[in-house]
Protein backbone atom coordinates (compact mmCIF):
# COMPACT_ATOMS: atom_id res chain seq x y z
CA UNK A 1 0.00 0.00 0.00
CA UNK A 2 2.88 2.35 0.78
CA UNK A 3 4.14 2.00 -2.79
CA UNK A 4 0.69 2.85 -4.16
CA UNK A 5 0.45 5.91 -1.94
CA UNK A 6 3.91 7.08 -3.06
CA UNK A 7 2.92 6.62 -6.70
CA UNK A 8 -0.28 8.60 -6.20
CA UNK A 9 1.67 11.38 -4.54
CA UNK A 10 4.10 11.73 -7.46
CA UNK A 11 1.69 10.82 -10.27
CA UNK A 12 -1.89 11.32 -9.06
CA UNK A 13 -3.27 10.81 -12.57
CA UNK A 14 -1.61 7.40 -13.08
CA UNK A 15 -3.89 4.65 -11.76
CA UNK A 16 -3.62 0.83 -11.48
CA UNK A 17 -5.77 -1.07 -13.93
CA UNK A 18 -5.74 -4.48 -12.23
CA UNK A 19 -5.47 -5.89 -8.73
CA UNK A 20 -2.08 -7.49 -9.45
CA UNK A 21 -0.39 -4.15 -10.06
CA UNK A 22 0.82 -5.14 -13.53
CA UNK A 23 -0.92 -2.40 -15.53
CA UNK A 24 -1.09 1.35 -14.96
CA UNK A 25 -2.71 3.94 -17.19
CA UNK A 26 -3.30 7.66 -16.97
CA UNK A 27 -1.26 10.80 -17.32
CA UNK A 28 2.18 12.04 -16.34
CA UNK A 29 2.37 15.78 -15.69
CA UNK A 30 5.29 18.11 -16.44
CA UNK A 31 5.35 21.87 -16.76
CA UNK A 32 1.58 22.01 -16.36
CA UNK A 33 0.96 19.64 -19.28
CA UNK A 34 -0.56 16.16 -19.07
CA UNK A 35 0.72 13.33 -21.30
CA UNK A 36 -1.09 10.02 -21.72
CA UNK A 37 0.94 6.98 -20.72
CA UNK A 38 0.39 3.27 -20.12
CA UNK A 39 2.82 1.01 -18.25
CA UNK A 40 2.61 -2.78 -18.47
CA UNK A 41 4.64 -4.87 -16.04
CA UNK A 42 5.31 -8.61 -16.36
CA UNK A 43 3.72 -10.89 -13.78
CA UNK A 44 6.98 -10.96 -11.79
CA UNK A 45 6.81 -7.12 -11.62
CA UNK A 46 10.42 -6.76 -12.77
CA UNK A 47 10.70 -3.18 -13.94
CA UNK A 48 13.44 -3.87 -16.49
CA UNK A 49 10.96 -5.93 -18.53
CA UNK A 50 8.19 -3.34 -18.43
CA UNK A 51 6.56 -2.05 -21.61
CA UNK A 52 5.72 1.63 -21.90
CA UNK A 53 3.09 2.91 -24.30
CA UNK A 54 2.48 6.63 -24.73
CA UNK A 55 0.93 9.24 -26.98
CA UNK A 56 2.74 10.22 -30.16
CA UNK A 57 3.35 13.67 -28.68
CA UNK A 58 5.14 12.28 -25.61
CA UNK A 59 7.05 9.80 -27.78
CA UNK A 60 8.32 12.65 -29.98
CA UNK A 61 9.39 14.74 -26.99
CA UNK A 62 11.29 11.83 -25.39
CA UNK A 63 12.79 10.56 -28.68
CA UNK A 64 16.33 11.71 -27.85
CA UNK A 65 16.17 10.33 -24.31
CA UNK A 66 15.18 6.74 -25.00
CA UNK A 67 18.57 5.30 -24.01
CA UNK A 68 18.45 7.22 -20.72
CA UNK A 69 14.97 5.92 -19.92
CA UNK A 70 16.01 2.37 -20.82
CA UNK A 71 18.92 2.63 -18.38
CA UNK A 72 16.61 3.93 -15.71
CA UNK A 73 14.22 1.02 -16.23
CA UNK A 74 17.12 -1.34 -15.52
CA UNK A 75 18.49 0.56 -12.52
CA UNK A 76 15.40 1.89 -10.69
CA UNK A 77 14.28 -0.39 -7.83
CA UNK A 78 10.54 0.23 -8.25
CA UNK A 79 7.89 1.94 -10.35
CA UNK A 80 7.74 5.02 -8.10
CA UNK A 81 11.47 5.69 -8.54
CA UNK A 82 11.18 5.27 -12.30
CA UNK A 83 8.26 7.68 -12.55
CA UNK A 84 10.23 10.29 -10.61
CA UNK A 85 13.12 9.80 -13.07
CA UNK A 86 10.71 9.93 -16.03
CA UNK A 87 9.22 13.21 -14.85
CA UNK A 88 12.73 14.68 -14.41
CA UNK A 89 13.76 13.63 -17.92
CA UNK A 90 10.46 14.92 -19.30
CA UNK A 91 11.02 18.31 -17.63
CA UNK A 92 14.45 18.50 -19.26
CA UNK A 93 13.12 17.40 -22.65
CA UNK A 94 10.29 19.95 -22.56
CA UNK A 95 12.66 22.73 -21.58
CA UNK A 96 15.06 21.84 -24.38
CA UNK A 97 12.20 21.56 -26.89
CA UNK A 98 11.07 25.04 -25.95
CA UNK A 99 14.63 26.32 -26.12
CA UNK A 100 14.85 25.24 -29.76
CA UNK A 101 12.41 27.99 -30.62
CA UNK A 102 14.22 30.68 -28.61
CA UNK A 103 16.75 32.57 -30.73
CA UNK A 104 20.17 32.38 -29.20
CA UNK A 105 22.17 35.63 -29.03
CA UNK A 106 25.61 35.82 -30.72
CA UNK A 107 27.18 35.84 -27.25
CA UNK A 108 25.84 32.34 -26.64
CA UNK A 109 27.79 30.88 -29.58
CA UNK A 110 30.98 32.84 -28.93
CA UNK A 111 30.93 31.84 -25.26
CA UNK A 112 30.28 28.17 -26.04
CA UNK A 113 33.00 27.96 -28.71
CA UNK A 114 35.45 29.68 -26.37
CA UNK A 115 34.62 27.21 -23.59
CA UNK A 116 35.10 24.25 -25.95
CA UNK A 117 38.46 25.57 -27.08
CA UNK A 118 39.59 26.03 -23.46
CA UNK A 119 38.38 22.54 -22.61
CA UNK A 120 40.09 21.07 -25.66
CA UNK A 121 38.47 19.65 -28.77
CA UNK A 122 40.12 16.29 -28.04
CA UNK A 123 37.65 15.92 -25.16
CA UNK A 124 34.62 16.57 -27.37
CA UNK A 125 32.89 13.46 -28.71
CA UNK A 126 29.93 15.16 -30.41
CA UNK A 127 28.39 18.56 -31.11
CA UNK A 128 25.07 18.94 -32.91
CA UNK A 129 24.64 21.38 -35.78
CA UNK A 130 22.64 23.82 -33.64
CA UNK A 131 25.31 23.89 -30.91
CA UNK A 132 22.70 22.93 -28.30
CA UNK A 133 23.92 19.41 -27.44
CA UNK A 134 27.51 18.56 -26.57
CA UNK A 135 28.94 15.17 -25.60
CA UNK A 136 32.25 15.12 -23.74
CA UNK A 137 34.43 12.05 -23.29
CA UNK A 138 36.66 11.18 -20.37
CA UNK A 139 38.81 8.31 -19.20
CA UNK A 140 38.96 7.39 -15.54
CA UNK A 141 42.14 6.33 -13.74
CA UNK A 142 41.53 2.70 -14.75
CA UNK A 143 41.19 3.52 -18.45
CA UNK A 144 37.41 3.13 -18.64
CA UNK A 145 35.73 5.39 -21.21
CA UNK A 146 32.80 7.58 -20.18
CA UNK A 147 30.50 10.14 -21.79
CA UNK A 148 28.61 13.10 -20.41
CA UNK A 149 25.85 14.69 -22.52
CA UNK A 150 25.21 18.40 -22.03
CA UNK A 151 21.92 19.98 -23.13
CA UNK A 152 22.49 23.75 -23.23
CA UNK A 153 19.65 26.23 -22.95
CA UNK A 154 19.52 29.70 -24.46
CA UNK A 155 20.58 31.35 -21.20
CA UNK A 156 23.96 29.59 -21.03
CA UNK A 157 26.28 30.39 -19.24
CA UNK A 158 23.94 32.22 -16.85
CA UNK A 159 22.19 28.88 -16.35
CA UNK A 160 24.00 25.52 -16.35
CA UNK A 161 23.43 22.83 -18.98
CA UNK A 162 21.39 19.74 -18.13
CA UNK A 163 23.82 16.87 -17.65
CA UNK A 164 23.06 13.25 -18.56
CA UNK A 165 25.48 10.53 -17.43
CA UNK A 166 25.52 6.73 -17.18
CA UNK A 167 25.94 6.68 -13.39
CA UNK A 168 24.33 4.48 -10.70
CA UNK A 169 23.88 7.60 -8.53
CA UNK A 170 22.54 11.09 -9.28
CA UNK A 171 25.02 13.57 -10.74
CA UNK A 172 24.36 17.13 -9.58
CA UNK A 173 26.46 19.99 -10.95
CA UNK A 174 27.54 22.91 -8.80
CA UNK A 175 27.27 25.99 -11.01
CA UNK A 176 27.73 29.76 -10.89
CA UNK A 177 27.27 32.18 -13.82
CA UNK A 178 31.03 32.67 -14.16
CA UNK A 179 31.60 28.91 -14.53
CA UNK A 180 32.35 27.18 -17.83
CA UNK A 181 32.38 23.71 -19.36
CA UNK A 182 35.77 23.01 -17.79
CA UNK A 183 34.12 23.25 -14.35
CA UNK A 184 31.50 20.68 -15.32
CA UNK A 185 34.21 18.46 -16.81
CA UNK A 186 36.26 18.59 -13.61
CA UNK A 187 33.20 17.71 -11.53
CA UNK A 188 32.55 14.84 -13.96
CA UNK A 189 36.11 13.55 -13.45
CA UNK A 190 35.74 13.77 -9.67
CA UNK A 191 32.48 11.83 -9.82
CA UNK A 192 34.16 9.16 -11.95
CA UNK A 193 36.85 8.66 -9.31
CA UNK A 194 34.25 8.47 -6.53
CA UNK A 195 32.72 5.48 -8.37
CA UNK A 196 36.04 3.78 -9.11
CA UNK A 197 35.75 1.06 -6.45
CA UNK A 198 32.17 0.28 -7.50
CA UNK A 199 33.14 -0.20 -11.14
CA UNK A 200 36.31 -2.10 -10.16
CA UNK A 201 34.19 -4.60 -8.19
CA UNK A 202 31.68 -5.16 -10.99
CA UNK A 203 34.35 -5.28 -13.70
CA UNK A 204 36.06 -8.11 -11.81
CA UNK A 205 32.77 -10.00 -11.59
CA UNK A 206 32.06 -9.39 -15.29
CA UNK A 207 35.54 -10.55 -16.25
CA UNK A 208 35.93 -13.60 -14.01
CA UNK A 209 32.43 -15.09 -13.71
CA UNK A 210 29.54 -15.89 -16.00
CA UNK A 211 27.01 -13.10 -15.57
CA UNK A 212 23.58 -14.22 -16.77
CA UNK A 213 21.86 -10.86 -16.32
CA UNK A 214 22.05 -8.13 -17.38
CA UNK A 215 23.32 -9.32 -20.72
CA UNK A 216 25.08 -6.06 -21.58
CA UNK A 217 25.33 -4.14 -18.29
CA UNK A 218 25.54 -0.37 -18.42
CA UNK A 219 27.71 1.62 -16.04
CA UNK A 220 24.58 2.53 -14.08
CA UNK A 221 23.60 -1.12 -13.47
CA UNK A 222 23.99 -2.15 -9.82
CA UNK A 223 22.86 -5.78 -10.08
CA UNK A 224 24.47 -8.95 -11.40
CA UNK A 225 23.04 -12.45 -11.65
CA UNK A 226 26.05 -14.75 -11.40
CA UNK A 227 26.02 -18.41 -12.45
CA UNK A 228 26.99 -20.84 -9.70
CA UNK A 229 26.08 -24.11 -11.38
CA UNK A 230 23.55 -25.66 -13.72
CA UNK A 231 20.28 -23.75 -13.07
CA UNK A 232 21.71 -22.23 -9.87
CA UNK A 233 22.68 -18.57 -9.58
CA UNK A 234 22.94 -15.70 -7.15
CA UNK A 235 21.63 -12.21 -7.79
CA UNK A 236 23.56 -9.45 -6.04
CA UNK A 237 22.73 -5.77 -5.74
CA UNK A 238 25.76 -3.63 -4.94
CA UNK A 239 25.54 -0.28 -3.18
CA UNK A 240 27.52 2.09 -5.46
CA UNK A 241 28.39 4.31 -2.51
CA UNK A 242 29.62 1.40 -0.39
CA UNK A 243 30.78 -1.25 -2.89
CA UNK A 244 33.01 -3.05 -0.39
CA UNK A 245 30.12 -3.87 1.94
CA UNK A 246 28.04 -7.04 1.81
CA UNK A 247 25.58 -6.65 -1.10
CA UNK A 248 21.96 -7.74 -1.08
CA UNK A 249 21.88 -11.36 -2.26
CA UNK A 250 19.17 -13.76 -3.27
CA UNK A 251 19.50 -17.17 -4.82
CA UNK A 252 17.71 -18.66 -7.81
CA UNK A 253 17.38 -22.39 -8.28
CA UNK A 254 15.88 -25.53 -6.79
CA UNK A 255 15.55 -25.53 -2.99
CA UNK A 256 17.90 -28.48 -2.50
CA UNK A 257 20.58 -26.50 -4.34
CA UNK A 258 20.11 -23.01 -2.91
CA UNK A 259 19.22 -23.78 0.71
CA UNK A 260 22.82 -24.86 1.57
CA UNK A 261 24.08 -21.64 -0.05
CA UNK A 262 21.70 -19.53 2.03
CA UNK A 263 22.88 -21.33 5.16
CA UNK A 264 26.54 -20.70 4.34
CA UNK A 265 25.88 -17.03 3.64
CA UNK A 266 24.07 -16.58 6.95
CA UNK A 267 26.67 -18.53 8.94
CA UNK A 268 29.68 -16.79 7.37
CA UNK A 269 28.31 -13.26 7.12
CA UNK A 270 30.55 -12.13 9.99
CA UNK A 271 33.62 -13.06 7.93
CA UNK A 272 32.98 -10.33 5.34
CA UNK A 273 36.23 -8.39 4.87
CA UNK A 274 35.94 -4.92 3.26
CA UNK A 275 39.69 -5.00 2.59
CA UNK A 276 39.41 -7.70 -0.06
CA UNK A 277 37.41 -7.67 -3.28
CA UNK A 278 33.68 -8.25 -3.50
CA UNK A 279 34.16 -11.37 -5.62
CA UNK A 280 36.71 -12.89 -3.23
CA UNK A 281 34.37 -12.23 -0.30
CA UNK A 282 31.51 -14.00 -2.08
CA UNK A 283 33.75 -16.98 -2.78
CA UNK A 284 34.77 -17.28 0.86
CA UNK A 285 31.33 -16.72 2.38
CA UNK A 286 29.61 -19.19 0.04
CA UNK A 287 32.62 -21.57 0.15
CA UNK A 288 32.54 -22.03 -3.62
CA UNK A 289 34.49 -21.29 -6.76
CA UNK A 290 32.36 -19.59 -9.35
CA UNK A 291 32.48 -21.31 -12.77
CA UNK A 292 35.45 -19.96 -14.69
CA UNK A 293 35.08 -18.17 -18.01
CA UNK A 294 38.32 -19.81 -19.09
CA UNK A 295 36.98 -23.35 -18.64
CA UNK A 296 33.23 -23.23 -19.28
CA UNK A 297 30.97 -21.57 -21.83
CA UNK A 298 27.89 -19.51 -21.03
CA UNK A 299 25.81 -22.10 -22.87
CA UNK A 300 26.64 -24.53 -20.04
CA UNK A 301 24.31 -22.50 -17.82
CA UNK A 302 21.89 -21.19 -20.43
CA UNK A 303 19.28 -23.97 -20.38
CA UNK A 304 16.08 -23.09 -22.24
CA UNK A 305 12.72 -22.63 -20.55
CA UNK A 306 10.72 -25.88 -20.52
CA UNK A 307 7.56 -24.10 -21.68
CA UNK A 308 8.50 -21.57 -24.35
CA UNK A 309 11.73 -23.41 -25.36
CA UNK A 310 13.69 -20.14 -25.40
CA UNK A 311 16.42 -18.86 -23.13
CA UNK A 312 15.51 -15.17 -23.18
CA UNK A 313 11.95 -13.93 -22.96
CA UNK A 314 11.56 -10.15 -23.14
CA UNK A 315 15.13 -9.88 -21.88
CA UNK A 316 14.72 -12.19 -18.87
CA UNK A 317 16.21 -15.66 -18.43
CA UNK A 318 14.67 -18.76 -16.76
CA UNK A 319 14.51 -18.01 -13.04
CA UNK A 320 12.40 -20.81 -11.55
CA UNK A 321 13.55 -24.42 -11.32
CA UNK A 322 11.65 -27.57 -10.42
CA UNK A 323 12.73 -28.68 -6.93
CA UNK A 324 12.83 -32.38 -7.83
CA UNK A 325 16.55 -33.27 -8.25
CA UNK A 326 15.61 -35.82 -10.90
CA UNK A 327 13.89 -33.12 -12.95
CA UNK A 328 15.49 -29.71 -12.35
CA UNK A 329 13.77 -28.20 -15.40
CA UNK A 330 14.04 -24.37 -15.51
CA UNK A 331 11.21 -22.04 -16.50
CA UNK A 332 10.64 -18.37 -17.01
CA UNK A 333 8.56 -17.11 -14.10
CA UNK A 334 6.06 -15.56 -16.52
CA UNK A 335 5.74 -18.77 -18.57
CA UNK A 336 5.24 -20.98 -15.53
CA UNK A 337 2.73 -18.59 -13.96
CA UNK A 338 0.67 -18.48 -17.17
CA UNK A 339 0.90 -22.27 -17.52
CA UNK A 340 -0.32 -22.89 -13.97
CA UNK A 341 -3.15 -20.39 -14.32
CA UNK A 342 -4.42 -22.34 -17.34
CA UNK A 343 -4.56 -25.70 -15.52
CA UNK A 344 -7.91 -26.69 -13.96
CA UNK A 345 -6.02 -28.57 -11.21
CA UNK A 346 -4.13 -25.46 -10.04
CA UNK A 347 -5.43 -23.30 -7.22
CA UNK A 348 -4.47 -19.82 -6.07
CA UNK A 349 -4.38 -18.21 -2.63
CA UNK A 350 -3.69 -14.48 -2.65
CA UNK A 351 -0.47 -14.07 -4.69
CA UNK A 352 0.59 -17.74 -4.51
CA UNK A 353 -0.49 -20.34 -7.07
CA UNK A 354 -0.26 -24.07 -6.36
CA UNK A 355 0.15 -26.59 -9.16
CA UNK A 356 2.38 -29.25 -10.67
CA UNK A 357 5.60 -29.20 -12.68
CA UNK A 358 4.80 -29.49 -16.41
CA UNK A 359 7.56 -32.12 -16.74
CA UNK A 360 7.54 -34.36 -13.68
CA UNK A 361 4.19 -33.45 -12.04
CA UNK A 362 5.90 -32.69 -8.75
CA UNK A 363 3.80 -30.22 -6.67
CA UNK A 364 5.14 -26.70 -6.79
CA UNK A 365 4.20 -23.22 -5.62
CA UNK A 366 4.83 -19.95 -7.36
CA UNK A 367 4.41 -16.38 -6.21
CA UNK A 368 2.91 -13.88 -8.63
CA UNK A 369 5.81 -11.52 -7.94
CA UNK A 370 9.46 -12.31 -7.31
CA UNK A 371 10.60 -11.80 -3.72
CA UNK A 372 14.15 -11.44 -2.53
CA UNK A 373 15.14 -14.39 -0.36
Amino acid sequence: MAGTRDLLRHCPLLLPQDRHGTAYEGFVTAQGRDFHIRILLPVDLQLKNARIECSWRLKRILHGYRHILKQRLHSCPDLVSFMVELKTVLEIALKNTQDLHIPRPPEYYSCLVRDLEILGWNRVAYVDTGLTTVKLKAEDSCGRQHLITLKLNAKYPTEPPDCLVDFPVPFAVSWMPQNSLIDIYNQFLAALESLKEFWDALDEIDGKTWVLEPENPTRSATTRRIAIGNNVSVNIEVDPRHPNMLPECYFLGADHEVNPLRTKLNNNMHLWDPEISLLQNLRELLEIDFPSRAVLEKSDFAKDCGICYAYRLDGSTPDHVCDDPRCGQPFHHACLYEWLQGLPTSRQSFNVIFGECPYCNKPLTLKSSMKKL
